[in-house]
């Protein structure tokens, strides 16, 4: 088929690149030109695993090409997917605006008929809003060709995005036109990976089953962290809990880890927005605005264990980051929780020192239009240790599951590492003199007495030393 993907970000260049892969004719549609000539160079504008190889090969074959304007791609069209962004607005609901500043430059198009997709997470009722637009402005056009939009929300995770792909555990079609759903599942074939796979259904209904899956997920993230901070107050282990839970089929194993809360692009913006509709509606979301709320008070949680294992004196004192983007396999650093702790942690006064493997770069230009500059990207894991009076781990990379303890002992003078994301256990840690904070834990007053080590209070000892202070 001949298909135009309109926005070319995780979502539309996943989905160009692996829809020509499966021998389709594809044009992706960008207005960002610098952008399109990266893409057209075969570099990815962002990190994803196995993309950029997809990339290449597809240039190589001919079947994928970029372009800057709509009009220059709408020829002999089959199917326009449209993968715009839909950040939030203050009051939480999805901005459509370049949404429709796009479906205003197609329905500006002189096309043929075809099917038109929405990619885009968007609130029900989107796709009646954007079907009656476009077939009021080509009602006008000689023809009268009659256009049909299909809701196809995305199911792709961020670091697994080609698989997810490729090997998709559902397609969902929103259409109630049987000429459409019949495009849809011809185009889908190579990838329904079993029967139940491809699932329609109306358009509505499509449109809401994304922000119902992530809803779904952070009420998950957010009850097994709630349950952590229970289990750390009663005295009880949250690992053992967990193990529990996992062995129960009605409960399954899946994001049941507890950590710093969840981040990224997806579910803090899609929660937003279905709580906005919601009460917009007259439904309270009494249990989704709990479930943010939750997740919110969890990062406070781990700053506060922090604060107290400083008792409250974090000027000066040297910590270590590991992990900047709000999960591994990525470069996102969209609402991610390490951004939160460390424009907190420098504003009362700590030096952090952060590593990450490939998010460097996106945290520091995220954290630089926050305007928090006072931080150290590192080169290595061990660079950021490096005198360090605390290690903060937050992204759970491969990397820092396997660490030789007694190599960073020797580099980091205080022996205390606060973790995130629950990745190591606590008696390994002692064996080589540190002291092991993971959310669950009780946080007491002071979690280990720290003495005065590292670069950040070296100005302190030498001035006590020399009769200064």
């Amino acid at each position: 088929m001949n298909i135009v993907v309109v926005g070319s970000g995780y979502v539309g260049l996943v989905t160009g690149c692996c829809l020509a892969e499966a021998g389709n004719r594809v044009v992706c549609v960008d207005h960002d030109e610098r952008k399109v000539a990266t893409l057209k160079g075969g570099k990815l504008p962002f990190h994803e695993p196995g993309l950029q190889d997809i990339l290449r090969a597809q240039l190589d074959t001919g079947r994928l090409t970029f372009e800057t304007r709509i009009a220059r791609a709408m020829q002999n069209v089959d199917v326009v997917f449209l993968a715009v962004g839909t950040p939030p607005l203050a009051d939480g609901n999805a901005n459509l605006e370049n949404l429709f500043r796009v479906v205003q430059e197609l329905a500006d198009t002189a096309f043929e008929d075809c099917v038109v997709v929405i990619k885009s997470t968007v609130p029900v009722g989107t796709g009646d809003r954007i079907e009656q637009l476009l077939n009021d402005a080509q009602n006008r056009r000689p023809g009268e060709p009659r256009l049909h939009v299909v809701s196809n929300p995305e199911f792709l995770a961020e670091g697994r995005a080609v698989q997810d792909f490729r090997h998709p555990d559902r397609i969902v079609v929103g259409t109630d036109d049987a000429e459409a759903a019949a495009v849809l599942a011809k185009l889908y074939e190579p990838f329904v990976t079993h029967d139940h796979c491809l699932m329609m259904m109306d358009r509505r209904s499509a449109e809401l089953a994304k922000y119902a899956c992530n809803a779904m997920l952070a009420a998950r993230i957010s009850v097994v962290n709630e349950l952590a901070g229970i289990a750390g107050t009663l005295g009880a282990d949250v690992a053992q809990i967990c193990r529990v839970l996992k062995g129960d089929p009605r409960i399954g194993s899946h994001y049941l880890n507890p950590g710093v809360g969840y981040g990224g692009s997806c579910l803090p913006k899609d929660l937003n927005a279905l709580v906005h509709a919601a009460q917009a509606a007259g439904e309270p979301a009494e249990l989704l605005r709990s479930v943010q709320s939750v997740n919110l008070r969890q990062r406070e949680r781990l700053l506060e264990a922090i604060i107290n294992h400083f008792h409250g004196r974090l000027e000066g004192r040297r910590i270590a980051v590991w992990g900047l983007s709000f999960k591994p396999g990525t470069d996102d650093v969209r609402a991610a929780p390490s951004l939160t702790l460390i424009t907190r942690l420098t504003a009362l006064g700590a030096e952090v020192h952060a590593y990450d493997p490939v998010a460097a770069d996106s945290a520091r230009d995220a954290l630089s239009e926050a305007g928090v500059t006072q931080w150290h990207p590192e080169h290595s894991a061990l660079a950021a240790c490096r005198n360090a009076d605390a290690l903060v781990v937050m992204t759970e990379w491969d990397e820092f599951r396997e660490v030789d303890f007694e190599q960073l002992a020797a580099c980091m003078p205080g022996r205390m590492v606060f973790d995130g994301r629950g990745l190591y256990d606590s008696a390994r840690l002692q064996k080589h003199g540190f002291a092991h904070f993971h959310l669950g834990m009780r946080p007491g007053p002071s979690l280990a007495d720290p003495a005065p080590t590292g670069t950040a209070l070296r100005g302190e000892r030498d001035a006590r030393s020399n009769g200064r202070s």
